[in-house]
């Protein structure tokens, strides 16, 4: 299945920008009458037959409703520091789009070695990986904010950081399975600092463990994804 992200739909009616009219009607070359499949990102799938083709947008009509293969009965978001390489940054986005995450905050941590980053080209990394893997509901990704003022203001009915700087930690796998909202924190390359782990579990996060691997930040957060998958499966 080809998927294509309509940002926004109205009744009966769909519409694509211009990137992805311009995917759909010149790379793809699909025309009027041609029937595609596609998306508004918030849990809607559908078939649509295309009626109005212009240089900037493409007007569908939506035909069919598609139940969606992608629901899952838990929600996972992930809080991680951006790695130095944004190349390794993209990848762990990619790869947790396509297991299924919900949403990605940015951390800025005492010992963060990348410290901008722009938002629109990983917004863009997400959305096709959303649309590769035939995802009807795409990832939130929230900009960069300090470590502390993160912490202090999170919510969820289990929050978690996973950190290296203490033996026998609980592992992830036996603290989440009755958990339907799941918050995880993730370090930079340096790990979090003694500070940073105490201001976390002060405000309700468990220490946990994601095994006796010493890990890469995208590698840990892909762990801790896939993890959440199998104990939700």
């Amino acid at each position: 299945m080809q998927l294509f992200y309509a940002h926004q739909i109205e009744g009966s009616k769909a519409f694509l920008d211009i990137e992805e009219t311009r995917h759909c009607t010149k790379t793809l070359r699909k025309n009027i009458h041609d029937v595609i499949s596609l998306t508004d990102g918030c849990g809607g799938l559908y078939e649509g037959r295309i009626i109005e083709i212009s240089k900037k947008s493409c007007t569908l009509e939506i035909i069919k409703t598609i139940e969606p293969r992608d629901k899952k009965n838990f929600r996972l978001h992930l809080a991680i520091a951006p790695t130095k390489n944004i190349n390794r940054l993209e990848w762990f986005l990619e790869k947790t789009t396509e297991l299924g995450i919900d949403e990605i905050s940015l951390l800025l941590c005492q010992r963060s070695e990348r410290k901008k980053i722009r938002l629109d080209r990983l917004e863009k990394i997400i959305l096709s990986a959303a649309k590769q893997s035939i995802k009807s509901v795409f990832p939130k990704i929230n900009d960069l904010v300090k470590f502390k003022d993160f912490v202090a203001n999170a919510q969820a009915s289990y929050k978690g950081i996973a950190h290296c700087n203490s033996d026998n930690l609980p592992p992830l796998k036996t603290k989440i399975q009755t958990q339907k909202e799941i918050l995880l924190l993730i370090g930079p390359e340096g790990d979090f600092s003694l500070e940073e782990v105490e201001w976390a579990t002060q405000h309700g996060f468990d220490a946990i463990s994601l095994g006796s691997s010493r890990l890469r930040t995208e590698t840990a957060g892909i762990v801790a994804c896939h993890t959440a998958h199998l104990i939700h499966a």
